[in-house]
């Protein structure tokens, strides 16, 4: 069976520096067999992804952003002194999409980040999730994801 890490190096993914917590947070909890990770903005080559879909930002777009939320995700699990072979199962992921009121299309941007954790895990990626459109997110970020994870019980 394939690492995580040559995965990543198939799918020439380079994972992020792990951003630091923007407020009084940590990035994951850990407890039993279950990380928590804290809703993670978008970055890209370290520069924020900000704006509202529907007004500023197209879909296309917002699932670059949202796929960059699930990559440092995948970037403070490491950070986090945690192997990503003992990741059982990605739980749900929560995607905050910042947008317009009348834009109707969080589902689709929250793909950006579905399809990496499928790409990444395979059938492990698999995972339940919700889609919300906000009107505003932290720092202005377009896109923020947290995420629920199953680790392997040591």
């Amino acid at each position: 069976m394939m690492k995580i890490e040559e995965r990543l190096q198939e799918l020439d993914i380079e994972l992020p520096r792990a951003a630091a917590p923007v407020a009084s947070y940590v990035p994951v909890v850990v407890h039993g067999s279950t990380a928590y990770v804290s809703g993670q903005l978008p970055f890209i080559n370290e520069q924020l992804g900000t704006g509202r879909l529907g007004d500023d930002i197209s879909v296309d777009r917002g699932m670059q952003l949202a796929r960059a939320c699930g990559l440092m995700i995948l970037a403070q699990l490491k950070a986090a002194d945690i192997d990503l072979d003992d990741v059982e199962r990605i739980v749900k992921l929560n995607v905050f999409v910042n947008c317009t009121k009348d834009f109707a299309d969080q589902p689709k941007v929250a793909n950006g980040a579905s399809e990496l954790m499928f790409d990444v895990f395979g059938e492990k990626g698999r995972h339940a999730r919700a889609a919300v459109g906000v009107p505003a997110l932290p720092l202005h970020a377009a896109v923020e994801v947290d995420a629920v994870i199953a680790l392997r019980a040591e």
